[in-house]
């Protein structure tokens, strides 16, 4: 399964794009260790450090199934409906072990940490023995909680007129390498990649080829941290955005 996604936007504006994007950034939640118990740590590094770590290892969710703490019905006391109980429990028989974040043993299988984090690296006969909460939050709380990077560009627009008489220099300049020489004049061939860098612009003297951005279009890319799909991530911000634009209506 693919952690990113690219996504054309149509008929919009800089303004929404953008609140997407920031709605992604600080309000879309998920799932990240809050609280750590350390019982043993025999390891080269601090307890706080480790804790630190633990703290940024993404871990699955499903927004269906949890609730903020603060709203579930326990009132904060901390239910399997709003907290994550995780443990750590390894002590290296050989002279050196890398512990991962696929380690970290979950109460609940539905919600593991992304594997294939190193954690700390452990000498021989050291251990680390710990227990740890996750609980529901946003990245406007802490970057722990992001789910993903998330931006846009204008959607490029490209054209080639007359004038060009095939010097062929656009094609050196260009730094993504998406325009060729097709017989008898220049084509484009992958129009989402162009970076809007107008590389090619300057280089042609007979000025034949212009570049600019669709502020009615957009390419819009989401990156997942590995806790929600791009997809989920993408239609829990706009469920949010909907929600805000609902609730300003219902005060005017």
């Amino acid at each position: 399964m693919s952690n990113s996604l690219t996504l054309v936007l149509k008929d919009t504006d800089p303004t929404t794009t953008n609140a997407i994007r920031r709605t992604i950034l600080s309000e879309v939640p998920t799932l990240a260790i809050e609280d750590v118990r350390i019982i043993e740590n025999s390891s080269s590094l601090y307890d706080e450090v480790i804790a630190h770590r633990l703290g940024l290892i993404p871990i699955k969710t499903d927004l269906k199934l949890f609730n903020f703490r603060e709203k579930c019905k326990c009132k904060g006391k901390g239910c399997p409906s709003c907290t994550l109980g995780l443990t750590l429990d390894v002590e290296s028989k050989k002279e050196y072990q890398t512990v991962y974040s696929q380690d970290l043993k979950s109460q609940d299988p539905k919600f593991k940490p992304v594997e294939g984090i190193p954690i700390v690296r452990l000498g021989k006969n050291q251990k680390i023995l710990l227990e740890a909460e996750a609980v529901l939050g946003t990245g406007k709380e802490h970057t722990k909680w992001q789910p993903a990077t998330a931006g846009y560009k204008y959607y490029p627009i490209i054209k080639i007129n007359s004038k060009c008489n095939m010097c062929k220099e656009c094609i050196d300049t260009c730094p993504v390498n998406i325009l060729k020489a097709s017989k008898s004049k220049i084509t484009v061939t992958d129009i989402k990649q162009c970076t809007l860098c107008n590389s090619c612009v300057e280089a042609c003297d007979a000025g034949a080829i212009a570049v600019k951005g669709d502020d009615r279009k957009f390419i819009f890319k989401i990156e997942s941290q590995g806790a929600l799909t791009p997809k989920e991530i993408f239609k829990k911000a706009c469920e949010i955005l909907e929600e805000k634009a609902h609730t300003l209506s219902g005060l005017l």
